[in-house]
């Protein structure tokens, strides 16, 4: 199905070719290509008003994500009852945040790929609200990038690196 990237922000260029051509391996690598996903990248004005609204904390963020099938299980998939059930959700990645946050050695491709495979993880009911709970994500995230490395040569590392 369509992985959509929209970019509604205009304080970072954002080149979305490349995002596109990662997250689409990233789909494949977790096998929900048959799902539709929604990135959109918002500047730090909207990442913050939608992190006041949905999880009232009145703060900038890297990354926000709106399952479409809600208690999932860590890792389950969703069984779609109808086709237009065939749909993952949306991340939000805060792409200014993400490049103010990005390392001097670090690609900025990279991060926004790995923190959308973090908002990914997230609609497949992955959470870090526990030790237990982000471990299990740490290792998927790593598993995923892993792979992604191998197909890519880039060597991405898990975001919820100390999340917990």
């Amino acid at each position: 199905m369509s992985l959509v990237i929209k970019n509604l922000q205009r304080v970072v260029p954002i080149r979305r070719v490349p995002l596109r051509r990662r997250m689409d391996l990233v789909r494949s690598i977790l096998g929900v290509k048959k799902f539709d996903l929604g990135i959109i990248c918002v500047d730090n004005k909207n990442i913050q008003n939608i992190n006041r609204i949905y999880r009232n904390k009145n703060v900038p963020t890297d990354v926000l994500s709106f399952p479409f099938h809600e208690n999932l299980k860590a890792g389950e998939f969703p069984q779609p009852r109808s086709p237009d059930d065939y749909n993952l959700g949306d991340v939000f990645l805060g792409v200014e945040y993400i490049l103010q946050h990005c390392k001097e050695s670090e690609d900025y491709y990279d991060a926004l790929t790995v923190t959308a495979t973090h908002g990914l993880c997230h609609l497949l009911g992955f959470t870090h609200s526990s030790e237990a709970e982000w471990q299990e994500m740490y290792n998927q995230e790593k598993l995923v990038l892993e792979e992604l490395s191998r197909s890519t040569g880039a060597r991405l590392q898990p975001l919820s690196r100390g999340l917990y």
